[in-house]
């Protein structure tokens, strides 16, 4: 069954069904994961987590009511930094406000799903992280031709 609801109504719920150990699959809604990940097309299965770690991709209230499906970038404590690979602004939280974690993603409407822990996600996240300094160039580029 696919709803459409605000997020500040469809995420707490999610969290809710997360919490109760269900595994959620959810429509991407946002352009802050470009460019592996595509708005309103690809989809994330999200499960409860207890560990973190740099690069897990991860759904957290950055603000109340405010929430992001990011990747971590920095661990310091209770304090997560996370940016999205289409960002250049990172964004912080508590670890406590990690509501779940992304471990398969559906892409380009294939049935078959990609996993953010394979060797190939973990390069494009090494390598993606390394190209920060100039990721709003290629981001700009990747816009104009891929719109």
């Amino acid at each position: 069954m696919k709803l459409q609801k605000p997020n500040e109504i469809l995420i707490p719920e999610i969290a809710k069904l997360i919490q109760e150990g269900h595994s959620v699959t959810l429509t991407l809604s946002g352009n802050s994961m470009r460019p592996f990940l595509k708005d309103k097309r690809d989809t994330a299965k999200l499960v409860k987590t207890n560990e973190l770690h740099i690069f897990d991709i991860v759904l957290a209230e950055v603000s109340p009511k405010r929430y992001a499906l990011h990747r971590i970038v920095q661990l310091k404590g209770d304090e997560v930094t996370l940016l999205g690979d289409g960002n250049l602004t990172p964004e912080h939280c508590q670890r406590k406000d990690v509501i779940a974690k992304a471990v398969l993603f559906y892409r380009k409407g294939k049935q078959t799903p990609d996993n953010p822990e394979s060797r190939k996600w973990k390069c494009y996240a090494w390598c993606w992280h390394k190209l920060h300094p100039v990721r709003r160039y290629l981001l700009a580029l990747h816009k104009l031709l891929f719109g």
